[in-house]
């Protein structure tokens, strides 16, 4: 397994700017382990709660920029969509945020095909008209994006064990 280390000093601190530096911190240190990049080598060598978290991450950033189709696009609809990331984040407690995941990976077969491709830059922003139904979806998980951050640090603050060593 890859040991995976956060100071207890950097810790505390992301505590006191909040949740999304707290989560934030335990991502930061995950992608540092693996130097920044995720392969099927190192997943391996990562506990579920990790690859877990490194989705949640994945997920959270591409949507709040682009929405669901910007994170197919950009190449990670596999990786949220083909994994149990929807189940693994039911059983952090996020049920919400599982029925979202499952409404969209059906989207995602759907159009698939049309967005995982090459696209100029005006073709790409057509996406957005041409598939509404990824609409809903984008409102839903802004409207509810604190709160799930906030279930997600309780769940990491909960199960420290799972994603870190902390090193005083």
């Amino acid at each position: 397994m890859i040991e995976v280390k956060i100071k207890d000093a950097d810790l505390q601190l992301a505590a006191k700017e909040g949740m999304d530096a707290f989560v934030g911190a335990f991502v930061g240190a995950i992608r540092s382990a693996i130097n920044g990049e995720l392969t099927v080598e190192n997943m391996s060598e990562l506990t579920a709660d990790q690859i877990t978290l490194l989705a949640w991450s994945t997920l959270h950033d591409e949507v709040m920029d682009g929405g669901f189709v910007q994170l197919i696009y950009n190449g990670y609809g596999t990786f949220i969509f083909k994994n149990p990331f929807a189940k693994a984040v039911k059983l952090w407690g996020l049920r919400d945020l599982s029925k979202l995941v499952y409404e969209a990976h059906t989207l995602w077969l759907k159009y698939r095909d049309r967005i995982e491709c090459e696209l100029s830059d005006e073709a790409f922003m057509a996406l957005f008209e041409q598939m509404p139904e990824f609409d809903d979806l984008d409102d839903a998980f802004v409207e509810n994006e604190e709160d799930w951050t906030a279930t997600v640090a309780h769940y990491i603050d909960d199960h420290i064990e799972n994603f870190a060593t902390i090193e005083r």
